[in-house]
């Protein structure tokens, strides 16, 4: 099998690599921490021109890749400079639900969000959920123009910059998916800027009034859906660890080259090399992880989430280890507010809680392996 990038998507590394060495620097980064929005316009806007976010596409919706591949191929580099625009929630997890379920002129909506028009994200998760699509208790009442929404929605990364949500609510027949203005009537938000630097937002619904073409899809499809969009954000999120975990691991490697003690580079010492070691073969492991996973995104739906079960998992125990080291093998350093370590560290450890954290993914993938034991003794 060949592991080798395409020569489109080398390209697309290559441009994405350049264009964010030459321009998201740390003051950059720094200035989108701290605004109001935690996004950045005018980057956005770049990422779109340069192809980034049609990257997340395919040919059918004007794009140009759309595969596990691409994704990560994106979402790799964006690791690498701990870049904070809200390209999974909205490129990936929210472009991928109205591709798959969206009426017609729902679908209209990807050629703005291609562009750098348009921001939707998704707003799943609620305080009792932890992380199980199924888990809603926001309510959607049938009226006679359509439907009433009350609920609460958690952490939605994305949403203080974007413009419209996808919101799950449980209806008579079940979960059902409704796409939503951020500035409709009896939404509220509540913005604050995570650990890791990406912007969140809590969202209250109160008797928000939505036509009936706000559904999106049937609640036959909700959750099917739901599993497969959160499945192409587990890529996008593994592949972002693989990109900061790289980095941490260059600003090590560096940082025991030059930091003498003894009147010897610290990288000399053999403890420090054994321990350097064991994270560049983790890393390798984390790699195959996220290779084998992009590899199987589009498989049929067990195969898919029992390979995407096992790289959250090990991608999150990897992400664990690698901060520990990096920050040890620095000191106090490591975990400067101006020292880029200190940022690669908190993003790893929030990705972790992204999507389903080790444990989550641990029990789901021993759950497919046990239905796949007792189907194979029957």
């Amino acid at each position: 099998m060949n592991f080798k990038h395409s020569e489109e998507r080398r390209m697309l590394q290559d441009t994405l690599s350049r264009y964010l060495t030459n321009t998201y620097t740390a003051d950059q980064r720094s200035a989108c921490v701290s605004s109001a929005q935690g996004s950045n316009e005018q980057v956005w806007s770049e990422l779109a021109e340069l192809g980034v976010i049609g990257a997340l596409f395919g040919e059918e919706h004007d794009g140009f890749g759309g595969s596990g591949f691409d994704i990560a191929v994106v979402f790799e580099e964006l690791g690498r400079f701990a870049c904070v625009e809200p390209l999974m929630a909205s490129g990936v997890m929210g472009g991928q639900l109205l591709s798959t379920l969206g009426s017609k002129a729902q679908k209209a909506h990807i050629t703005d969000l291609i562009a750098g028009k348009l921001k939707v994200v998704p707003a799943l998760e609620e305080p009792q959920s932890r992380y199980d699509l199924d888990a809603v208790e926001t309510t959607a009442e049938q009226t006679a123009e359509g439907y009433r929404l009350n609920g609460t929605k958690s952490v939605v990364i994305g949403a203080p910059s974007a413009d419209k949500i996808i919101v799950s609510a449980r209806t008579g027949d079940g979960v059902q998916l409704f796409l939503v203005d951020t500035d409709c009537a009896g939404v509220e938000r509540y913005n604050y800027p995570n650990l890791d630097g990406y912007h969140a937002s809590d969202i209250a619904l109160v008797n928000v009034s939505v036509p009936a073409s706000a559904c999106l899809g049937t609640s036959q499809d909700a959750l099917v859906a739901l599993e497969a969009a959160r499945a192409a954000g587990v890529v996008a999120l593994c592949a972002e660890a693989l990109g900061a975990m790289e980095a941490a691991k260059d600003l090590t490697i560096e940082y025991l080259r030059v930091r003498t003690q003894f009147g010897r580079p610290l990288g000399k010492f053999q403890a420090l090399q054994h321990r350097m070691s064991t994270v560049l073969i983790e890393i390798e492991q984390a790699r195959s992880a996220l290779i084998n996973v992009a590899g199987h995104l589009s498989a049929e739906t067990s195969l898919r989430d029992k390979h995407v079960f096992a790289a959250k998992n090990l991608i999150g125990r990897v992400a664990q280890l690698v901060c520990e080291e990096t920050i040890q093998l620095h000191g106090g350093i490591g975990m400067t507010e101006e020292y880029s370590l200190n940022h690669y560290a908190k993003r790893l450890t929030m990705i972790d809680h992204q999507l389903g954290d080790v444990d989550y993914h641990l029990e789901r993938f021993v759950g497919v392996m046990q239905q796949e034991a007792a189907a194979e003794s029957m």
